[in-house]
């Protein structure tokens, strides 16, 4: 049988086509109904969906699940019969721990991302679920198509790390709107009311540009990507803002550079690289009185090392950087930047809490924004006069 191309997830798409002949009796009382492998194999697809499938027709006492000899339709008063006195039939067959959750993420790296997936792995772990992951690589065709096959996998709820773009997937909202246990992470989604776990953003830039203020800065270049509707980049853009409000420091835009796309995953190759490398250069040279740069991630940051460097400027003595997230050791090359650490485990943690949550019935806050730490390192110094 060829996969219907709906919406649908495909393990209600069995369910209803079996529970359909059970009861037109196409399946006879007692009869062998078809096996997962069966299933599986007549649908074409995973195990993982046809056993959902099977469960769910178990948990509306359709069938009777025999371990060793199959699944047969049920007859709903010997059924009745076997259960101990006081036995309610109307709990689910499903048992929580074969709760399956997908995680569709852009991408992950020592710097972000890792301790992410560490996080949810464990609480799976912990709660006696499973982990299904897909990257997208911030390609948003990519994040559709996840979503689809993870819905016709037969997954539970999933965890979406929104790839970056002007405007959210249509099928995220398909889900808010059919109530299918979500939970965003790392931004919010403008107008979804979805659950979403992130940094508080707009708090933690506003700390680490204080740092900086504190540290005699206040000519700071601003690096990042086109903010292109993201929230989290939105919020960093408002913190660094507001720090300079709060000091009475005018913000001067035209130290900025927010145009930065390589390291993006779907632009992340040597010629943007060398592209984005040559652009701050430039503005380097073109404003001589930058002290800092204050780069919105990691790789930005380590783009803007490269730059100064090949300008024969040394960090921190002449300019000082500082950015979100950084590999906690210097081992394979990595570099100690001064730098706001995200609760990436509480986050992963929190995530999968809260999705199993969903999925019980039970409400979550719609927003849960968690502290970011400053860790200095060894790319900020006092301000030199220029």
């Amino acid at each position: 049988m060829n996969e219907p191309t709906s919406s649908k997830p495909m393990y209600e798409k069995i369910f209803d086509e079996v529970k359909e002949s059970i009861l037109t009796q196409a399946y006879k009382l007692g009869e062998r109904v078809p096996s997962e492998k069966e299933l599986a194999d007549s649908y074409n697809v995973s195990r993982i969906t046809s056993k959902k499938a099977l469960e769910l027709l178990a948990a509306e006492h359709l069938i009777v699940r025999k371990p060793g000899r199959g699944s047969f339709v049920a007859d709903p008063v010997a059924e009745l019969k076997e259960l101990p006195p006081g036995t309610s039939t109307g709990i689910p067959a499903i048992n929580v721990e074969e709760k399956t959750i997908g995680l569709i993420i852009t991408d992950f790296g020592n710097s972000y991302g890792t301790g992410l997936i560490y996080g949810m792995e464990q609480a799976s772990r912990d709660n006696d679920c499973f982990l299904v992951l897909r990257r997208t690589f911030g390609i948003p065709e990519n994040e559709e198509q996840s979503i689809q096959k993870l819905l016709n996998l037969g997954v539970d709820g999933l965890i979406i790390f929104p790839a970056q773009g002007e405007y959210f997937n249509a099928e995220i909202l398909k889900l808010v709107i059919g109530r299918f246990p979500l939970v965003l992470v790392d931004r919010q989604l403008k107008g979804v009311a979805a659950a979403s776990i992130s940094t508080d953003n707009l708090q933690a830039a506003l700390v680490a540009t204080e740092y900086l203020f504190d540290l005699g800065h206040t000519h700071i270049s601003f690096l990042s990507p086109p903010p292109v509707d993201t929230t989290a980049v939105e919020d960093r853009i408002e913190g660094f803002i507001q720090a300079h409000a709060q000091r009475g420091i005018m913000v001067d835009k035209e130290l900025w550079v927010s145009d930065l796309t390589s390291t993006l995953p779907k632009f992340f190759n040597p010629d943007n690289i060398e592209h984005d490398l040559v652009r701050l250069e430039s503005h380097l040279k073109s404003h001589p009185d930058i002290t800092a740069l204050f780069a919105i991630e990691y790789n930005i940051a380590l783009l803007a090392k490269t730059a100064v460097e090949r300008l024969g400027l040394r960090i921190p003595e002449d300019i000082s950087i500082i950015c979100f997230d950084s590999p906690p050791t210097q081992l394979g090359g990595g570099y100690a930047f001064t730098h706001m650490r995200q609760n990436e485990e509480e986050m992963g943690r929190l995530a999968v809490e809260n999705v199993l949550t969903i999925m019980n019935g039970h409400s979550v806050p719609n927003k849960v924004m968690l502290e970011a730490k400053l860790i200095p390192g060894s790319s900020t110094g006092p301000a030199v006069r220029k």
